[in-house]
Protein backbone atom coordinates (compact mmCIF):
# COMPACT_ATOMS: atom_id res chain seq x y z
CA UNK A 1 0.00 0.00 0.00
CA UNK A 2 2.74 2.24 0.80
CA UNK A 3 4.69 1.64 -2.54
CA UNK A 4 1.43 2.28 -4.37
CA UNK A 5 1.12 5.61 -2.97
CA UNK A 6 4.22 6.67 -3.82
CA UNK A 7 3.84 5.54 -7.17
CA UNK A 8 0.57 7.80 -7.02
CA UNK A 9 2.24 10.94 -5.70
CA UNK A 10 5.21 10.57 -8.38
CA UNK A 11 2.71 10.17 -11.17
CA UNK A 12 0.96 13.47 -10.32
CA UNK A 13 4.32 14.97 -10.26
CA UNK A 14 5.37 13.78 -13.41
CA UNK A 15 2.04 15.13 -15.21
CA UNK A 16 2.36 18.47 -13.91
CA UNK A 17 5.79 18.68 -14.97
CA UNK A 18 4.81 17.46 -18.43
CA UNK A 19 2.07 20.07 -18.70
CA UNK A 20 4.10 22.71 -17.43
CA UNK A 21 6.91 21.86 -19.78
CA UNK A 22 3.93 21.73 -22.50
CA UNK A 23 2.87 24.94 -21.90
CA UNK A 24 5.56 26.98 -21.72
CA UNK A 25 7.39 25.07 -25.32
CA UNK A 26 4.38 25.71 -27.05
CA UNK A 27 4.36 29.87 -26.22
CA UNK A 28 5.58 32.77 -28.27
CA UNK A 29 8.96 33.57 -28.13
CA UNK A 30 9.74 37.52 -27.84
CA UNK A 31 12.73 38.72 -29.65
CA UNK A 32 13.87 42.29 -29.49
CA UNK A 33 16.38 44.13 -31.74
CA UNK A 34 19.74 44.18 -30.31
CA UNK A 35 21.47 45.12 -32.92
CA UNK A 36 21.73 46.61 -36.63
CA UNK A 37 24.61 46.55 -39.01
CA UNK A 38 25.26 47.56 -42.87
CA UNK A 39 28.32 47.66 -45.38
CA UNK A 40 28.11 50.38 -48.36
CA UNK A 41 28.49 48.59 -51.75
CA UNK A 42 30.01 50.82 -54.37
CA UNK A 43 29.18 50.47 -57.71
CA UNK A 44 32.30 50.69 -59.48
CA UNK A 45 31.27 49.03 -63.15
CA UNK A 46 30.62 51.15 -66.09
CA UNK A 47 28.29 49.77 -68.23
CA UNK A 48 30.88 48.29 -70.80
CA UNK A 49 31.76 45.80 -68.48
CA UNK A 50 27.88 44.66 -67.17
CA UNK A 51 26.36 44.33 -71.15
CA UNK A 52 23.72 42.43 -69.99
CA UNK A 53 22.14 45.35 -68.20
CA UNK A 54 22.59 47.55 -71.06
CA UNK A 55 20.95 44.75 -73.46
CA UNK A 56 18.25 45.25 -71.35
CA UNK A 57 17.47 48.85 -70.82
CA UNK A 58 18.22 50.18 -74.54
CA UNK A 59 15.29 48.90 -76.24
CA UNK A 60 13.14 51.20 -73.20
CA UNK A 61 14.89 54.11 -73.45
CA UNK A 62 15.36 54.60 -77.07
CA UNK A 63 11.72 54.10 -77.00
CA UNK A 64 11.36 56.79 -74.13
CA UNK A 65 13.96 59.12 -76.28
CA UNK A 66 11.98 58.51 -79.60
CA UNK A 67 8.56 59.97 -78.17
CA UNK A 68 10.43 62.50 -76.31
CA UNK A 69 12.40 64.02 -79.05
CA UNK A 70 9.07 63.61 -81.33
CA UNK A 71 9.03 67.09 -82.55
CA UNK A 72 5.62 69.05 -82.28
CA UNK A 73 6.16 72.90 -83.65
CA UNK A 74 8.72 75.55 -84.09
CA UNK A 75 9.59 78.53 -81.90
CA UNK A 76 10.50 81.54 -83.63
CA UNK A 77 12.86 82.84 -80.40
CA UNK A 78 13.80 81.86 -77.58
CA UNK A 79 11.06 82.35 -74.51
CA UNK A 80 12.83 82.75 -71.11
CA UNK A 81 11.27 83.83 -67.94
CA UNK A 82 13.92 85.84 -66.75
CA UNK A 83 13.72 88.61 -69.11
CA UNK A 84 11.00 91.00 -67.69
CA UNK A 85 9.57 92.79 -64.80
CA UNK A 86 5.77 92.34 -64.61
CA UNK A 87 5.63 89.61 -67.62
CA UNK A 88 7.71 87.29 -69.71
CA UNK A 89 7.02 86.29 -72.60
CA UNK A 90 6.81 82.35 -71.89
CA UNK A 91 5.48 83.44 -68.78
CA UNK A 92 2.07 85.06 -71.19
CA UNK A 93 2.29 81.50 -72.98
CA UNK A 94 1.73 79.40 -70.54
CA UNK A 95 -1.25 81.69 -68.94
CA UNK A 96 -2.66 82.10 -72.36
CA UNK A 97 -2.43 78.16 -72.95
CA UNK A 98 -3.49 76.94 -69.76
CA UNK A 99 -6.69 79.64 -70.67
CA UNK A 100 -7.57 78.65 -73.99
CA UNK A 101 -7.18 74.78 -73.72
CA UNK A 102 -8.90 74.31 -70.08
CA UNK A 103 -11.47 76.91 -70.95
CA UNK A 104 -12.33 74.18 -73.43
CA UNK A 105 -12.31 71.56 -71.06
CA UNK A 106 -14.43 73.92 -68.39
CA UNK A 107 -16.92 74.68 -70.99
CA UNK A 108 -17.96 70.85 -72.11
CA UNK A 109 -18.13 69.77 -68.49
CA UNK A 110 -19.62 72.92 -66.83
CA UNK A 111 -21.35 74.98 -69.76
CA UNK A 112 -19.30 78.25 -67.83
CA UNK A 113 -16.07 80.57 -69.23
CA UNK A 114 -12.91 80.94 -67.69
CA UNK A 115 -12.28 84.63 -66.75
CA UNK A 116 -8.60 84.34 -65.94
CA UNK A 117 -5.81 82.25 -65.47
CA UNK A 118 -2.88 83.36 -62.38
CA UNK A 119 0.24 80.77 -62.24
CA UNK A 120 3.75 80.68 -60.40
CA UNK A 121 6.74 82.36 -61.42
CA UNK A 122 9.14 79.72 -60.23
CA UNK A 123 6.58 76.70 -61.52
CA UNK A 124 8.25 77.50 -64.71
CA UNK A 125 11.47 75.35 -65.00
CA UNK A 126 13.26 75.95 -67.93
CA UNK A 127 13.08 78.27 -70.92
CA UNK A 128 11.71 77.30 -74.57
CA UNK A 129 14.31 77.55 -76.66
CA UNK A 130 14.21 78.37 -80.58
CA UNK A 131 14.09 76.05 -82.59
CA UNK A 132 12.25 72.62 -82.59
CA UNK A 133 9.91 72.37 -79.45
CA UNK A 134 9.26 68.65 -79.04
CA UNK A 135 7.24 66.45 -75.86
CA UNK A 136 10.48 66.67 -74.11
CA UNK A 137 10.90 70.40 -74.18
CA UNK A 138 7.62 70.36 -72.13
CA UNK A 139 8.65 67.81 -69.60
CA UNK A 140 11.34 70.65 -69.11
CA UNK A 141 9.38 73.01 -68.67
CA UNK A 142 6.72 71.68 -66.46
CA UNK A 143 8.22 68.30 -64.89
CA UNK A 144 5.84 68.13 -61.78
CA UNK A 145 2.61 66.74 -61.70
CA UNK A 146 0.10 69.38 -61.57
CA UNK A 147 -3.11 69.79 -62.66
CA UNK A 148 -5.45 72.07 -64.14
CA UNK A 149 -7.80 73.51 -61.62
CA UNK A 150 -10.37 76.40 -61.74
CA UNK A 151 -11.59 78.02 -58.51
CA UNK A 152 -15.23 80.44 -58.38
CA UNK A 153 -13.58 83.50 -56.57
CA UNK A 154 -15.15 86.60 -55.64
CA UNK A 155 -13.97 89.83 -56.92
CA UNK A 156 -12.33 90.63 -53.51
CA UNK A 157 -10.59 87.83 -54.00
CA UNK A 158 -9.54 89.16 -57.63
CA UNK A 159 -8.50 92.18 -55.64
CA UNK A 160 -6.22 90.21 -53.16
CA UNK A 161 -4.72 88.61 -56.28
CA UNK A 162 -3.07 91.88 -57.52
CA UNK A 163 -1.91 93.22 -54.10
CA UNK A 164 -0.26 89.91 -54.05
CA UNK A 165 1.21 90.49 -57.34
CA UNK A 166 2.48 93.97 -56.37
CA UNK A 167 3.81 92.98 -53.40
CA UNK A 168 5.61 89.98 -54.67
CA UNK A 169 6.95 91.82 -57.65
CA UNK A 170 7.62 88.99 -59.69
CA UNK A 171 6.79 88.27 -63.37
CA UNK A 172 3.71 85.61 -62.64
CA UNK A 173 1.80 84.48 -65.56
CA UNK A 174 -1.21 85.71 -66.25
CA UNK A 175 -3.98 85.90 -68.63
CA UNK A 176 -6.96 87.01 -69.17
CA UNK A 177 -6.76 90.25 -66.53
CA UNK A 178 -4.74 93.56 -66.78
CA UNK A 179 -4.32 96.27 -64.64
CA UNK A 180 -2.40 99.45 -63.72
CA UNK A 181 -0.21 99.63 -60.64
CA UNK A 182 -0.59 103.17 -58.95
CA UNK A 183 2.03 105.02 -57.28
CA UNK A 184 0.80 104.10 -54.08
CA UNK A 185 1.26 100.61 -54.66
CA UNK A 186 -2.25 99.63 -55.63
CA UNK A 187 -4.06 98.20 -58.61
CA UNK A 188 -6.27 100.23 -60.46
CA UNK A 189 -7.77 100.46 -63.89
CA UNK A 190 -8.45 96.39 -63.40
CA UNK A 191 -10.07 95.02 -66.55
CA UNK A 192 -11.24 91.12 -66.80
CA UNK A 193 -11.89 89.99 -70.42
CA UNK A 194 -12.04 93.49 -71.39
CA UNK A 195 -14.55 94.41 -68.67
CA UNK A 196 -14.04 96.44 -65.07
CA UNK A 197 -13.80 94.38 -62.13
CA UNK A 198 -17.32 93.69 -60.29
CA UNK A 199 -16.27 92.89 -56.85
CA UNK A 200 -19.82 91.46 -56.29
CA UNK A 201 -19.51 89.00 -59.42
CA UNK A 202 -18.06 85.72 -59.40
CA UNK A 203 -14.93 84.95 -61.43
CA UNK A 204 -13.75 81.52 -62.57
CA UNK A 205 -10.00 81.47 -62.39
CA UNK A 206 -7.63 78.70 -63.34
CA UNK A 207 -4.21 78.04 -61.40
CA UNK A 208 -3.25 74.51 -60.37
CA UNK A 209 -3.75 72.19 -57.85
CA UNK A 210 -0.62 73.48 -55.99
CA UNK A 211 -1.54 76.75 -55.60
CA UNK A 212 -4.95 76.49 -55.44
CA UNK A 213 -4.04 74.68 -52.03
CA UNK A 214 -2.36 78.00 -50.98
CA UNK A 215 1.06 77.23 -52.48
CA UNK A 216 3.56 80.02 -52.73
CA UNK A 217 1.30 81.67 -50.21
CA UNK A 218 -2.01 82.55 -52.21
CA UNK A 219 -4.09 82.38 -49.46
CA UNK A 220 -6.84 84.07 -51.49
CA UNK A 221 -7.35 80.57 -53.78
CA UNK A 222 -8.30 79.29 -50.31
CA UNK A 223 -11.26 81.56 -50.29
CA UNK A 224 -12.63 79.91 -53.27
CA UNK A 225 -16.52 79.12 -53.04
CA UNK A 226 -15.86 76.15 -55.48
CA UNK A 227 -13.18 74.21 -57.05
CA UNK A 228 -13.04 72.14 -60.31
CA UNK A 229 -10.26 69.77 -60.78
CA UNK A 230 -9.93 69.08 -64.83
CA UNK A 231 -7.93 66.22 -63.98
CA UNK A 232 -5.57 68.39 -67.17
CA UNK A 233 -1.89 68.05 -66.10
CA UNK A 234 -0.29 71.46 -67.01
CA UNK A 235 2.76 69.66 -68.98
CA UNK A 236 -0.37 67.93 -71.36
CA UNK A 237 -2.20 71.05 -71.59
CA UNK A 238 0.79 72.22 -73.10
CA UNK A 239 1.89 69.01 -75.10
CA UNK A 240 -1.81 69.13 -76.61
CA UNK A 241 -1.60 72.78 -77.42
CA UNK A 242 2.62 72.10 -79.36
CA UNK A 243 0.55 69.67 -81.44
CA UNK A 244 -2.00 71.84 -82.56
CA UNK A 245 0.17 74.69 -83.99
CA UNK A 246 2.49 74.87 -87.05
CA UNK A 247 4.51 77.75 -84.80
CA UNK A 248 4.42 78.66 -81.71
CA UNK A 249 3.48 83.08 -80.83
CA UNK A 250 5.21 84.91 -78.93
CA UNK A 251 3.01 87.10 -76.94
CA UNK A 252 4.13 90.44 -76.21
CA UNK A 253 1.06 92.22 -75.25
CA UNK A 254 1.33 94.52 -71.87
CA UNK A 255 -1.24 93.22 -69.31
CA UNK A 256 0.32 94.68 -66.27
CA UNK A 257 1.58 98.52 -66.52
CA UNK A 258 3.01 101.44 -63.72
CA UNK A 259 1.99 104.72 -63.16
Amino acid sequence: MVKLKKYNRFLKLFVIFLTVFSIFSCSHKNYNLTKIEGKQLPVTESISQTPQIETFIKPYRDHINKDLDNVLAYCPETLDKSTGKWQTTIGNLLADVCLERGNKVFNTREKKNIDLCFLNHGGIRAILPKGNVTTRSAFEIMPFENNLVVLALKGEQILEMTSYIIKEKKPHPLSGMTFTIAKDNTAKNILIQGKPLDVNKIYYVATNDYLANGGDSMTFFAKNIQKYDLNYKLRNVLIDYFKEVDTIPVPRDVRITEE
